[in-house]
Protein backbone atom coordinates (compact mmCIF):
# COMPACT_ATOMS: atom_id res chain seq x y z
CA UNK A 1 0.00 0.00 0.00
CA UNK A 2 1.33 3.43 -0.95
CA UNK A 3 2.33 5.78 1.83
CA UNK A 4 -0.27 8.48 2.38
CA UNK A 5 -0.21 11.97 3.87
CA UNK A 6 -3.19 12.99 5.98
CA UNK A 7 -3.39 16.58 7.22
CA UNK A 8 -5.89 18.12 9.58
CA UNK A 9 -6.37 20.23 12.67
CA UNK A 10 -6.64 19.46 16.36
CA UNK A 11 -10.41 19.83 16.83
CA UNK A 12 -12.75 21.24 14.21
CA UNK A 13 -14.11 24.20 16.18
CA UNK A 14 -12.43 27.14 17.89
CA UNK A 15 -13.10 30.74 18.87
CA UNK A 16 -12.59 32.85 15.78
CA UNK A 17 -13.09 30.17 13.14
CA UNK A 18 -16.54 31.36 12.16
CA UNK A 19 -15.97 33.96 9.48
CA UNK A 20 -12.28 33.05 9.03
CA UNK A 21 -12.59 29.33 8.25
CA UNK A 22 -16.30 28.62 8.42
CA UNK A 23 -18.66 30.85 6.45
CA UNK A 24 -20.24 33.53 8.63
CA UNK A 25 -23.62 32.44 9.88
CA UNK A 26 -23.03 28.72 9.39
CA UNK A 27 -24.76 26.58 12.00
CA UNK A 28 -22.36 24.67 14.30
CA UNK A 29 -24.20 21.47 13.37
CA UNK A 30 -22.84 21.93 9.83
CA UNK A 31 -19.22 22.62 10.81
CA UNK A 32 -17.93 19.05 10.53
CA UNK A 33 -19.52 18.47 7.14
CA UNK A 34 -17.91 21.67 5.85
CA UNK A 35 -14.58 20.83 7.50
CA UNK A 36 -14.53 17.50 5.66
CA UNK A 37 -14.64 19.34 2.33
CA UNK A 38 -11.30 20.97 3.20
CA UNK A 39 -9.42 18.21 5.07
CA UNK A 40 -9.46 14.42 5.03
CA UNK A 41 -8.81 13.96 8.76
CA UNK A 42 -9.31 15.57 12.14
CA UNK A 43 -7.81 14.98 15.56
CA UNK A 44 -10.78 15.01 17.93
CA UNK A 45 -9.83 16.93 21.05
CA UNK A 46 -13.09 16.41 22.94
CA UNK A 47 -12.44 12.72 23.56
CA UNK A 48 -9.56 13.75 25.83
CA UNK A 49 -12.13 15.14 28.27
CA UNK A 50 -14.65 12.30 28.12
CA UNK A 51 -15.68 9.24 26.14
CA UNK A 52 -18.24 10.39 23.57
CA UNK A 53 -21.75 9.01 23.45
CA UNK A 54 -22.76 6.55 20.75
CA UNK A 55 -25.06 9.17 19.21
CA UNK A 56 -22.21 11.69 19.01
CA UNK A 57 -19.90 9.24 17.28
CA UNK A 58 -22.62 8.12 14.91
CA UNK A 59 -23.19 11.79 14.06
CA UNK A 60 -19.51 12.23 13.22
CA UNK A 61 -19.70 9.23 10.94
CA UNK A 62 -22.85 10.43 9.18
CA UNK A 63 -21.49 13.93 8.52
CA UNK A 64 -18.27 12.87 6.78
CA UNK A 65 -17.39 11.11 3.51
CA UNK A 66 -16.40 7.44 3.46
CA UNK A 67 -12.66 8.14 3.20
CA UNK A 68 -12.54 10.62 6.10
CA UNK A 69 -10.35 9.68 9.09
CA UNK A 70 -10.81 10.48 12.77
CA UNK A 71 -7.85 10.44 15.16
CA UNK A 72 -9.04 10.17 18.75
CA UNK A 73 -7.32 11.08 21.99
CA UNK A 74 -7.65 8.59 24.83
CA UNK A 75 -9.56 10.23 27.72
CA UNK A 76 -7.49 12.03 30.34
CA UNK A 77 -9.10 9.90 33.02
CA UNK A 78 -6.93 7.09 31.65
CA UNK A 79 -3.74 8.98 30.74
CA UNK A 80 -3.61 11.69 33.39
CA UNK A 81 -5.81 10.81 36.35
CA UNK A 82 -5.27 7.06 36.59
CA UNK A 83 -2.14 6.95 34.40
CA UNK A 84 -3.07 3.50 33.02
CA UNK A 85 -3.74 2.04 36.49
CA UNK A 86 -7.01 0.19 37.12
CA UNK A 87 -8.74 1.65 34.06
CA UNK A 88 -9.58 -1.36 31.88
CA UNK A 89 -13.33 -0.73 32.07
CA UNK A 90 -12.91 2.93 31.08
CA UNK A 91 -10.57 2.08 28.23
CA UNK A 92 -12.84 -0.65 26.90
CA UNK A 93 -15.78 1.76 26.98
CA UNK A 94 -13.74 4.29 25.03
CA UNK A 95 -12.76 1.72 22.39
CA UNK A 96 -16.37 0.59 22.08
CA UNK A 97 -17.35 4.16 21.24
CA UNK A 98 -14.41 4.53 18.84
CA UNK A 99 -15.38 1.33 17.06
CA UNK A 100 -18.60 2.98 15.93
CA UNK A 101 -16.48 4.93 13.44
CA UNK A 102 -15.70 1.70 11.60
CA UNK A 103 -13.35 2.23 8.68
CA UNK A 104 -13.10 5.94 9.52
CA UNK A 105 -11.22 5.30 12.76
CA UNK A 106 -7.58 6.29 12.41
CA UNK A 107 -4.88 6.66 15.07
CA UNK A 108 -5.72 6.46 18.75
CA UNK A 109 -3.42 8.72 20.78
CA UNK A 110 -2.27 8.25 24.36
CA UNK A 111 -1.30 11.85 25.18
CA UNK A 112 0.63 11.87 28.44
CA UNK A 113 1.57 15.04 30.21
CA UNK A 114 4.92 15.99 31.67
CA UNK A 115 5.62 13.68 34.60
CA UNK A 116 7.60 15.17 37.46
CA UNK A 117 9.51 13.02 39.94
CA UNK A 118 6.51 12.88 42.24
CA UNK A 119 4.64 11.00 39.54
CA UNK A 120 7.52 8.77 38.38
CA UNK A 121 11.08 8.73 39.62
CA UNK A 122 12.25 8.27 36.05
CA UNK A 123 11.66 6.52 32.74
CA UNK A 124 12.16 3.02 34.14
CA UNK A 125 9.35 3.50 36.65
CA UNK A 126 7.06 4.83 33.91
CA UNK A 127 7.88 1.87 31.65
CA UNK A 128 6.95 -0.48 34.48
CA UNK A 129 3.47 1.06 34.28
CA UNK A 130 3.31 1.52 30.50
CA UNK A 131 4.58 -1.76 29.08
CA UNK A 132 2.08 -4.13 30.73
CA UNK A 133 -0.73 -1.88 29.53
CA UNK A 134 0.60 -1.80 25.97
CA UNK A 135 0.94 -5.58 26.00
CA UNK A 136 -2.81 -5.87 26.59
CA UNK A 137 -3.80 -3.56 23.73
CA UNK A 138 -6.01 -5.26 21.15
CA UNK A 139 -4.77 -5.74 17.62
CA UNK A 140 -6.29 -4.01 14.63
CA UNK A 141 -5.85 -0.43 15.85
CA UNK A 142 -3.29 2.30 15.14
CA UNK A 143 -2.02 3.33 18.56
CA UNK A 144 0.37 6.24 19.19
CA UNK A 145 2.05 7.42 22.39
CA UNK A 146 3.09 10.99 23.23
CA UNK A 147 5.35 11.95 26.11
CA UNK A 148 6.52 15.42 27.02
CA UNK A 149 9.63 14.56 29.03
CA UNK A 150 12.42 15.23 26.57
CA UNK A 151 14.95 13.38 28.71
CA UNK A 152 12.88 10.22 28.30
CA UNK A 153 13.33 10.30 24.51
CA UNK A 154 16.01 7.62 24.50
CA UNK A 155 16.43 4.37 22.54
CA UNK A 156 15.10 2.26 25.43
CA UNK A 157 11.74 3.99 25.29
CA UNK A 158 11.58 4.16 21.50
CA UNK A 159 12.47 0.49 21.05
CA UNK A 160 9.77 -0.51 23.53
CA UNK A 161 7.21 1.13 21.24
CA UNK A 162 8.79 -0.34 18.10
CA UNK A 163 8.56 -3.88 19.51
CA UNK A 164 4.81 -3.39 19.79
CA UNK A 165 4.37 -1.48 16.48
CA UNK A 166 3.07 1.58 18.35
CA UNK A 167 3.88 4.97 16.87
CA UNK A 168 5.92 7.51 18.78
CA UNK A 169 4.08 10.82 18.42
CA UNK A 170 6.45 13.50 17.12
CA UNK A 171 5.52 16.85 18.59
CA UNK A 172 6.63 20.38 17.82
CA UNK A 173 6.39 22.06 21.20
CA UNK A 174 8.36 24.85 22.83
CA UNK A 175 10.49 22.71 25.16
CA UNK A 176 10.76 19.55 23.02
CA UNK A 177 13.53 18.70 20.51
CA UNK A 178 13.45 19.89 16.92
CA UNK A 179 12.87 17.27 14.18
CA UNK A 180 16.58 17.09 13.34
CA UNK A 181 17.27 16.13 16.95
CA UNK A 182 14.63 13.40 16.96
CA UNK A 183 16.15 11.79 13.87
CA UNK A 184 19.75 12.28 15.02
CA UNK A 185 19.21 10.49 18.33
CA UNK A 186 17.39 7.42 17.01
CA UNK A 187 14.93 6.28 14.36
CA UNK A 188 11.68 7.78 15.66
CA UNK A 189 9.49 5.85 13.22
CA UNK A 190 8.27 2.91 15.28
CA UNK A 191 5.24 1.67 13.31
CA UNK A 192 3.89 1.54 9.76
CA UNK A 193 2.63 5.09 10.25
CA UNK A 194 3.81 8.17 12.10
CA UNK A 195 1.87 10.77 14.03
CA UNK A 196 2.92 14.43 14.05
CA UNK A 197 1.47 17.22 16.20
CA UNK A 198 2.27 20.91 15.71
CA UNK A 199 1.56 22.28 19.19
CA UNK A 200 3.73 25.39 19.58
CA UNK A 201 4.03 27.47 22.73
CA UNK A 202 0.61 27.59 24.36
CA UNK A 203 1.46 30.01 27.17
CA UNK A 204 3.43 32.28 24.87
CA UNK A 205 0.79 32.60 22.19
CA UNK A 206 -2.07 33.04 24.66
CA UNK A 207 -0.31 36.22 25.83
CA UNK A 208 -0.88 37.52 22.29
CA UNK A 209 -4.33 36.21 21.48
CA UNK A 210 -7.11 33.86 22.47
CA UNK A 211 -9.05 34.32 19.24
CA UNK A 212 -7.78 31.88 16.64
CA UNK A 213 -8.75 33.60 13.40
CA UNK A 214 -5.37 34.36 11.82
CA UNK A 215 -1.69 33.48 11.82
CA UNK A 216 0.23 35.63 14.31
CA UNK A 217 3.52 33.71 14.62
CA UNK A 218 5.65 33.01 11.54
CA UNK A 219 6.38 29.28 11.57
CA UNK A 220 7.74 29.01 8.03
CA UNK A 221 11.16 27.82 9.13
CA UNK A 222 9.73 25.15 11.41
CA UNK A 223 7.32 23.88 8.76
CA UNK A 224 10.10 23.75 6.16
CA UNK A 225 12.00 21.51 8.54
CA UNK A 226 9.02 19.23 8.95
CA UNK A 227 8.46 19.08 5.20
CA UNK A 228 12.03 17.84 4.77
CA UNK A 229 11.62 15.02 7.24
CA UNK A 230 8.11 14.12 6.12
CA UNK A 231 9.42 13.58 2.59
CA UNK A 232 12.11 11.28 3.97
CA UNK A 233 9.57 9.36 6.02
CA UNK A 234 7.16 8.96 3.13
CA UNK A 235 9.94 7.64 0.90
CA UNK A 236 10.26 4.80 3.40
CA UNK A 237 6.66 3.83 2.70
CA UNK A 238 5.41 5.24 5.99
CA UNK A 239 2.01 6.95 6.08
CA UNK A 240 1.82 10.25 7.93
CA UNK A 241 -0.97 11.69 10.07
CA UNK A 242 -0.20 15.31 10.97
CA UNK A 243 -2.32 17.77 12.94
CA UNK A 244 -1.94 21.47 13.70
CA UNK A 245 -3.12 23.17 16.86
CA UNK A 246 -4.14 26.83 16.96
CA UNK A 247 -1.38 27.42 19.49
CA UNK A 248 1.28 26.60 16.91
CA UNK A 249 0.90 29.78 14.85
CA UNK A 250 -2.51 31.25 15.65
CA UNK A 251 -4.84 29.62 13.12
CA UNK A 252 -4.59 25.88 12.58
CA UNK A 253 -6.26 25.76 9.12
CA UNK A 254 -3.72 28.31 7.86
CA UNK A 255 -0.87 26.24 9.28
CA UNK A 256 -2.02 23.20 7.32
CA UNK A 257 -2.46 25.31 4.17
CA UNK A 258 1.10 26.62 4.55
CA UNK A 259 2.53 23.16 5.14
CA UNK A 260 0.77 21.84 2.05
CA UNK A 261 2.10 24.71 -0.05
CA UNK A 262 5.65 24.02 1.15
CA UNK A 263 5.14 20.30 0.62
CA UNK A 264 4.25 20.82 -3.02
CA UNK A 265 6.93 23.42 -3.77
Amino acid sequence: MAATLHLGTSAFTAAGWEGSFYPAGMKPADFLTYYATKFDTVEVDSTFYRTPSASTVSGWYAKTPKDFIFALKVPQQITHERVLHDCDAEFNAFLAAADLLGEKLGPVLFQFGYFNKKAFAGLDEFLTRLLPFLKKLPRGYKFAVEIRNKNWLVPKFVEALRERAIALALIDQSWMPRPAEWFARFDPITADFTYIRWLGDRKGIEKLTETWDKTIVDRTRELQEWVKYCHLVQKRGISIYAYANNHFAGHAPATIAQFLKLWKS
